[in-house]
């Protein structure tokens, strides 16, 4: 009898000790769902969690009125939390140190450098549209109206875009979604920066090429590739084809924003010859989501031509066609916009869509997801016609008569400032 209350008593014990054991031995980081808000970020032990929920922004929240005044927009996705991954910069790709604060008019960014001289950006995903705002709409008090149109960029739209760019083979700058907070390796950034969500991405300026393109030297801006038009003149090209291929993509993504300081190019070489390769960045404005009265008069040709809605038709061509494409295009035989837009049409089939859609999360593809592929198909099948009246709207450009954006402080003669093929 004493011998069987032992050996109960030694199984209990031995249990008790392994239960012990697995709870002390668990990971010092483990997973967790934390969901983050202004009132208990401050308070949140990062370094315990692998992950946090968090949403976009809930700046944009708004009744029915303001609905009906300046749109629904994609408030409620914005304010759909998402689970994201916690990162800290000394553990990615082999380890980040910052080069230099940057960003636009309203994203904050960080570029970002590993021990390979691979470059990286941090780009925010919530916007800062205060300097858009011009001194009168503060004088009038509607400055919330411009701060608010920020609800028409769908906050996710990157990820899809990314994913539909290599079902025909275009390149992208690998967006990841992340959460970066406070931190050490932000140094003097770290007020400003920490506790924030972010893309992570390529960089589009770089010395090391990290695609899988051969011969790639370097990665340079639009004002640098104009600089080395000027050094090797004809044994330089850009390849029409694969600028043609990202311009009708943004036709069909609804992505009006396609400025020249919106694209890097690879610069290729293959023996005494050399080809710009374009590769589009900043993907905030794919899916622009216009309605509501005061978004729609704004977008009016008359008022704001290059706002372009998406929707399933496009009403006004002239408002897609940039300088930018006036530089490099104008003189491309109709033929490649046609054969361009045949190989998107063919290869962007609905289970490529849909395979491409199935990254984001299902609470945000459960809101708009439908309604946004039904669109994208839509265009995506007209494509060929829209590809003609792109070629068309060209043919009705004269070349330019001052620099592109972002190149007026260039020394480059005055030929080579109105087309890219003019020296």
């Amino acid at each position: 009898m004493k011998k069987a209350i032992l050996v109960s008593l030694g199984l209990i014990i031995a249990i008790i000790g392994i239960i012990y054991i697995s709870l002390w031995s668990k990971p010092a980081n483990p997973e967790t769902d934390v969901i983050i808000a202004a009132d208990n970020i401050d308070a949140i032990d990062f370094n315990k969690i692998d992950s946090v929920t968090v949403a976009a922004s809930t700046l944009y929240k708004g009744d029915m009125l303001k609905k009906l005044m300046q749109g629904e927009q994609y408030r409620d996705v914005w304010a759909t939390p998402v689970k994201v991954p916690v990162v800290y910069l000394g553990q990615l790709h082999g380890g980040l140190s910052i080069i230099k604060k940057g960003g636009g008019k309203q994203t904050k960014s960080l570029r970002l450098k590993n021990e390979k001289g691979v470059v990286y950006t941090l780009r925010s995903v919530a916007k800062d549209p205060d300097p858009l705002i011009p001194e009168f709409a503060k004088t009038l008090g509607i400055e919330n109206i411009i701060i608010d149109g920020v609800s028409a960029q769908h906050p996710y739209g990157a990820m899809v875009a990314a994913k539909l760019s290599e079902k025909i083979n275009i390149q992208h700058t690998h967006p990841s979604l992340v959460f970066v907070p406070k931190q050490k390796q932000l140094d003097q950034y770290n007020e400003e920066y920490g506790n924030k969500l972010y893309w992570l991405e390529y960089e589009t300026k770089g010395e090391k090429n990290w695609s899988n393109l051969e011969n790639i030297i370097d990665l340079i801006d639009t004002e640098k590739l104009q600089e080395r038009k000027l050094k090797y003149r004809d044994s330089l090209k850009i390849d029409k084809a694969a600028l043609i291929r990202n311009r009708l993509f943004d036709i069909v993504i609804g992505d009006w924003d396609r400025h020249a300081k919106q694209w890097g190019w690879f610069f290729q070489k293959n023996q005494n010859h050399y080809t710009a390769i374009p590769l589009a960045s900043d993907r905030d404005n794919a899916f622009f989501s216009i309605d509501g009265v005061l978004p729609s008069i704004i977008s009016s040709k008359n008022i704001q031509p290059r706002l372009r809605p998406f929707e399933r038709e496009i009403a006004y061509m002239p408002g897609l066609v940039y300088p930018f494409d006036v530089y490099f295009l104008k003189n491309t035989p109709k033929e490649l916009f046609i054969e361009e837009a045949n190989y998107i049409k063919a290869n962007l089939s609905e289970t490529a869509i849909d395979e491409a859609f199935a990254i984001w999360p299902k609470a945000i593809y459960d809101i708009h997801g439908e309604k946004i592929k039904e669109i994208l198909i839509s265009r995506r099948n007209d494509l060929e016609k829209y590809a003609v009246q792109f070629y068309e709207v060209l043919q009705t450009n004269e070349y330019l008569q001052k620099p592109l954006k972002g190149s007026e402080d260039t020394d480059i003669p005055k030929n080579l400032q109105q087309c890219f093929e003019c020296l």
